[in-house]
């Protein structure tokens, strides 16, 4: 597209041109006119002053006629020819008239012998030349016209050196007009350049720039409204940034998933949650359709349900990720624009996954709980009733029985002790910070040893020890001695007799490490992720033949929380386990 200066120039520069052209055309006229009129008048003069002349002749004197034709015509220059009112000629200048035939019928020569004056431009084929006739009649004594003549070349040259000057003039106007052109497009266009260049600022979002104020009124006032709009723009693009980034500040910090979608599935918006939640990369998945990115048929489906329904509603979306499944709690609700058109609708999914856990691990806590304390409790019944009945008499029976009360009930003391235990820790993680204090380790795991020492012995099991000297740490001893114990004791329970437990401390990194280690059974994958639950157990029957209690672990798990730790546990069947319980380090506790 051509600029603005290149379209005005043009057109200026055309219509200057047209008018010189026209101007130009109407002069030549003009000045031919002028001139054809002006030499006409000339040798009409001429031939009257030849005809004055002939007045004094006496008729039939043709030699003296001619010879004055001559002679008049050498002195002026001019083509004089003396006709009789027959038409034959009598006097010539450049030819002798005896040759020349009659001119009678010659159109200047005819008007000029009835009386009027007779003029003619037309090629003489005596000279060869293009010339102009003026003939005047004359009355006495010799009866006839007079005719004068000249050649247009004379009129031509004069008329040449004209048409030069006005040429020369022309070009030199027509050169002037195009820069005075140039420089009023310039002029013009200067200002709308600008504006278009500020209005470019403008539309990259350089507010602060305004444009100058001048040139004509039009553009003063043009220049004013555009400097009033990027006022207004400057504001409402603040406004909108402010609310924008207020709206990404809210979605961002949002634990919530927003997922927005128009009326054909086509996604809107999607928050960060929402895209961890679903797995994608919420910039590439933006205007696409929901089926093309998101290949979960629950959510798909709830999607399709909230576009479809006038009202809010409400849904549990399953989303099952290769060996685990996440629960989701969905909202959805009509999406509008600002006119309160349905465009779309708004769905907010919450992730209730943990929720959904703990729900699972509460009820089964519950059957567990009933279940462990049922169990002991059945049997102390159980052999009450029997010594009721009679087996008081039998004094080896009631002995036997009551051992097997004995048991039951130190079984019921153990449960009600860990469950005591394990509640008195979990206050910990609930506000109440656990009075730590830098101790060394080596002590805490020689206990732990001591006081396995007896079953390990039972087995003829090898406990090995493998701490720095020194190694120290931030902790509340008996608690860490209770873990390791436990673990330890785990460790023992599930080795195979004659076999080996490792116990290792050390420093990696940012954590400080009790590995304890067996070469026994193991446990198999699907369990681990459970194993810390309460009373959870791989092997009930084998479990309970041992004597724990099933809350050894979890307890273990919430002593490493209240240090501010964790515990992890890595196993292959047949192979063995290997618990490791992670405190910070002392310089990570130091820094903190």
């Amino acid at each position: 597209m051509r600029r603005l200066v290149w379209q005005i120039f043009p057109s200026f520069l055309l219509l200057i041109l047209l008018c010189l052209v026209a101007v130009s055309w109407f002069t030549s006229r003009s000045l031919r006119e002028f001139h054809v009129e002006r030499t006409a008048a000339d040798l009409e003069a001429r031939a009257r002053l030849v005809a004055e002349q002939l007045r004094h002749f006496p008729v039939g004197t043709d030699a003296a006629l001619d010879a004055l034709s001559k002679q008049l015509g050498e002195l002026t220059g001019t083509r004089i020819t003396i006709v009789l009112d027959s038409g034959r000629v009598v006097g010539e200048t450049s030819e002798d008239p005896a040759r020349m035939e009659s001119h009678a019928g010659r159109p200047e020569i005819a008007p000029a012998l009835t009386g009027r004056v007779g003029t003619s431009i037309r090629f003489s084929r005596t000279l060869q030349k293009e010339m102009m006739y003026v003939a005047v009649p004359v009355a006495s004594p010799v009866a006839g016209a007079v005719r004068a003549a000249l050649p247009l070349d004379a009129i031509d040259l004069t008329l040449r050196e004209l048409y030069l000057r006005m040429v020369l003039g022309g070009v030199g106007v027509a050169i002037l007009a195009a820069l005075i052109s140039l420089a009023i497009a310039r002029r013009i266009s200067r200002p709308l350049e600008e504006m278009r260049l500020g209005a470019a600022r403008f539309a990259a979002g350089a507010f602060d720039q305004r444009l100058a104020v001048g040139g004509s009124a039009e553009l003063h006032a043009l220049a004013e409204a555009m400097n009033r709009m990027a006022v207004e723009l400057d504001a409402r693009m603040r406004t909108v940034l402010l609310q924008r980034n207020e709206q990404e500040a809210v979605l961002a910090s949002m634990v919530e998933g927003v997922l927005a979608v128009d009326a054909e599935e086509r996604i809107l918006r999607l928050n960060r949650a929402a895209a961890d939640l679903l797995r994608v990369d919420p910039q590439q998945v933006q205007g696409r359709h929901i089926q093309e990115v998101i290949r979960k048929i629950d959510l798909q489906r709830f999607v399709a349900r909230a576009l479809a329904s006038p009202l809010p509603v409400e849904g549990d979306i399953v989303l099952r990720e290769q060996e685990e499944q996440r629960f989701l709690q969905a909202h959805g609700a009509p999406l509008r624009n600002a006119e309160g058109k349905e465009i779309g609708a708004l769905v907010v999914l919450n992730d209730v996954t943990r929720l959904r856990r703990l729900e699972t691990i509460r009820r089964d806590f519950v059957a567990n709980v009933s279940h462990e304390l049922k169990t002991p409790i059945t049997a102390i019944k159980g052999f009450v009733e029997t010594l009721q009945d009679g087996a008081l008499e039998s004094p080896e029976d009631a002995r036997r029985f009551l051992a097997i009360i004995i048991r039951q009930a130190d079984r019921l003391n153990a449960i009600v002790e860990d469950l005591l235990d394990l509640s008195r820790i979990e206050q910990y993680g609930e506000g109440n910070e656990i009075p730590l204090q830098l101790a060394p380790l080596d002590p805490i795991l020689r206990g732990a040893i001591q006081a396995t020492a007896i079953q390990a012995a039972a087995k003829e099991i090898r406990i090995e020890v493998d701490s720095p000297p020194g190694l120290q740490a931030r902790i509340d001893p008996s608690l860490l001695e209770q873990a390791v114990i436990n673990l330890v004791d785990n460790a023992v329970k599930y080795s195979d007799p004659g076999g080996r437990v490792r116990l290792e401390a050390e420093p990696a990194g940012d954590e400080l490490l009790i590995r304890v280690r067996d070469w026994g059974c193991g446990i198999e994958r699907q369990h681990l992720p459970r194993l810390f639950e309460r009373f959870y157990r791989v092997d009930r029957a084998r479990s309970r033949k041992q004597g724990g209690t099933g809350l050894g672990l979890a307890i273990v798990k919430h002593i490493a929380q209240a240090h501010g730790g964790r515990v992890s546990v890595q196993s292959t069947p047949g192979q063995g386990c290997v618990f490791v319980i992670h405190l910070p380090a002392l310089r990570t506790l130091i820094q903190s």
